[in-house]
C-alpha cells in the first residue's frame, strides 16, 4: 500500500519522498484535496531523478526548468478549480523514440544530430500536453529501439532499480526503470516485439501494449505494423487513465483505429467472474521457462480461478513465430540503415549494424512470404480467441539478466528474442497484451504474468489485470544501495 493510501485525508503533510511513491491517480486525488500540489510532486520527482539517474541512466534528457514551469501552471489551474485535463500536474516521461517539441529525439543513436529544429510533437506527446501532464524529459532506449536490452554507444547502459547489476530490459528500458524507481509515475513507451512488456516485467511495473492503431503514431515506425505505443504505470488504474488520453485521434496516423471515445477506467473494477481464460504456460513451444517464473505464473492462474474465472489449460496451437518476427525486423533495420550516410553508418551500435546486415540478405520474395505467414498466424489467433475471452501466459521466460554493453553477444534470433517467446507473437497478431507483476524470484527480481486479449479488447485486458491487482498489489523496489 502506498503512503497516499495509508495517510488519511487531513493527516500530516506528505514528505517529498512519499510523493515519488504515489500513483498518478493518488496524486490527482491529493491535488483535489489540496494535500499536495503539482509543484511539490514535480520537485520531489526531480530531486529523485537527480539522485538516482546517474546510477540508473533511465533518462537521457531531463528538463527541470520546463517541468517546473508546467507544474506551476498546473498548480494555478488546480487553485482555480479548473484542471486542464485528466493528467493535469502528473509528472510524466516520454521514450526517446517519440518526437517532443523543443527537445531532441536522439533515438539512442550517435547518428542523430541534436542541433536541429525540434518543432513537432508526436501524437502521444501532444495528447499528454493537452491533458496537462508535466513532461519531465526523455527516457533512454537502445539505438532505434532495436533490442530487448537498453544499452547504446550514445547513452550507455541503463540499469534495473530492483538490482542495478541487472538490465531493465528494452527497448523501453529507461521508461520502465524511471517508473519503477519513482522518477515519475507515468511514461509512454513503444513495443515492436515486447518493448513495453519486457521491461515492465523486468522492472515490476504494469505495462500495456494496446491493439495496433489504438494509440496513434507519427512518424510511423520504420519497423512497420508490429510497432505499438502504450503506457507504463505504477498501477492498472493509472494505465487506464493514460490510455484514455493517448487513444484520442490524430489524423497524421493513417493506420490508427477509428476513435472510440471511451473512458478505460469505466468498468475497470467489474472483475473476471465468468470470463473464459486460456492458460498456456509455454504457448506450445517455449522450452526454457525459468522454473520460478513457471511456478509463480501457475499460482497466479490459481488466483484467477479463485476470482471466479473459468480457466482452461490449453495451447493456442501455433508454432514459434521467431523467424517471422526477426525476418521482418531485420528487413526494417536494413531499410533504416539505407537512410544513413556512410559516415553515420560508422557510428551505429554494432547490434544494429548486424541486424541491418542480416536484413540485407532477405529477398523481396522472402519478405512477402513472411507477411503471408504472419497473416495466417493472425487469422489463427482470431479464431482461437473466439473460444476465450483472454489468454494468460508468463510475460518473459527469464528474470532480468546482467546488464551488458552493446555488442556483447552475437546478434542472431535466439540471442535477440529467444528468451522472450511470449511477447513477439502478439506484435505480429496486433492483439492487446499487458504484463502485471505476480511475484519475485528468490533473488528478489520481479516476475510478470501476461494477459492477451482479442483484437480491440483493450478494456478487457485492463479489467483482468485490475482484478488480479486487487488481490496482489504491485510491489515497489527497495532501491537498496541506490538511495
Amino acid at each position: 500500500m502506498s503512503t497516499a493510501e495509508s495517510d488519511p485525508a487531513g493527516g500530516s503533510p506528505l514528505s517529498p519522498s512519499d510523493l515519488t511513491q504515489c500513483t498518478a491517480t493518488e496524486l490527482l486525488a491529493m491535488y483535489r484535496s489540496k494535500q499536495a500540489s503539482p509543484v511539490e510532486a514535480t520537485q520531489a520527482v526531480l530531486a529523485r531523478i537527480d539522485r538516482l539517474n546517474p546510477k540508473l541512466l533511465a533518462y537521457c534528457h531531463v528538463a527541470p526548468d520546463e517541468a517546473l514551469a508546467s507544474a506551476r501552471a498546473s498548480e494555478a489551474r488546480w487553485q482555480r478549480g479548473e484542471p486542464a485535463g485528466a493528467l493535469d500536474g502528473v509528472p510524466t516521461s516520454i521514450k526517446d523514440l517519440i518526437l517532443t517539441k523543443g527537445w531532441p529525439t536522439l533515438r539512442g543513436s550517435r547518428t542523430v544530430d541534436a542541433n536541429q529544429p525540434w518543432d513537432t510533437d508526436a501524437p502521444a506527446t501532444a495528447r499528454l500536453r493537452e491533458a496537462g501532464a508535466v513532461l519531465l524529459g526523455k527516457t533512454s532506449t537502445p539505438e532505434f529501439g532495436c533490442k530487448g536490452e537498453t544499452n547504446s554507444p550514445r547513452t550507455g547502459i541503463t540499469r534495473n532499480p530492483w538490482d542495478a547489476s541487472k538490465t531493465p530490459g528494452g527497448s523501453s528500458g529507461g521508461t520502465a526503470a524511471a517508473v519503477a524507481a519513482g522518477m515519475g509515475p507515468l511514461s509512454v513507451g513503444t513495443d515492436g516485439a515486447g518493448s513495453v512488456r519486457i521491461p515492465s516485467a523486468f522492472c515490476g511495473n504494469f505495462g500495456l501494449k494496446p491493439s495496433f492503431g489504438r494509440v496513434p503514431a507519427y512518424p510511423l515506425s520504420p519497423f512497420g505494423t508490429v510497432a505499438h505505443l502504450g503506457p507504463h504505470a505504477m498501477s492498472v488504474r493509472d494505465a487506464a487513465l493514460m490510455l484514455t488520453v493517448l487513444a484520442q485521434p490524430d489524423a497524421r496516423d493513417w493506420t490508427s483505429l477509428q476513435y472510440d471515445a471511451r473512458d478505460y477506467a469505466v468498468g475497470l473494477d467489474d472483475g473476471i467472474r465468468g470470463l473464459r481464460i486460456a492458460w498456456s504456460p509455454a504457448l506450445g513451444y517455449a522450452k526454457n521457462v525459468h522454473p520460478e517464473i513457471a511456478t509463480a505464473c501457475a499460482q497466479a492462474v490459481d488466483e484467477l480461478r479463485a476470482l471466479g474465472a473459468h480457466v482452461e489449460a490449453v495451447d493456442p496451437g501455433i508454432e514459434d513465430p521467431l523467424e517471422i518476427t526477426c525476418g521482418l525486423w531485420f528487413s526494417g533495420a536494413w531499410t533504416l540503415w539505407n537512410t544513413l550516410s556512410p559516415e553515420q553508418q560508422q557510428l551505429t551500435d554494432p547490434d544494429f549494424e548486424v541486424q541491418a546486415e542480416l536484413g540485407s540478405k532477405i529477398s523481396a520474395l522472402e519478405v512477402q512470404r513472411l507477411h503471408l505467414r504472419r497473416g495466417a498466424l493472425g487469422s489463427h489467433m482470431r479464431q482461437f480467441m473466439q473460444r476465450f475471452d483472454l489468454l494468460a501466459t508468463p510475460s518473459v521466460a527469464v528474470p532480468a539478466f546482467d546488464a551488458r554493453p552493446a555488442g556483447h553477444s552475437p546478434m542472431e534470433p535466439g540471442n535477440m528474442l529467444g528468451w522472450t517467446p511470449f511477447t513477439y507473437p502478439f506484435n505480429l497478431t496486433q492483439q492487446p497484451a499487458c504484463t502485471i507483476p505476480c511475484g519475485l524470484t528468490a533473488a528478489g527480481l520481479p516476475i510478470g504474468l501476461q494477459f492477451v486479449g482479442p483484437m480491440f479488447g483493450d478494456a478487457l485486458v485492463l479489467r483482468a489485470a485490475r482484478a488480479y491487482e486487487s488481490v496482489r498489489p504491485i510491489p515497489r523496489p527497495s532501491l537498496k544501495g541506490l538511495l
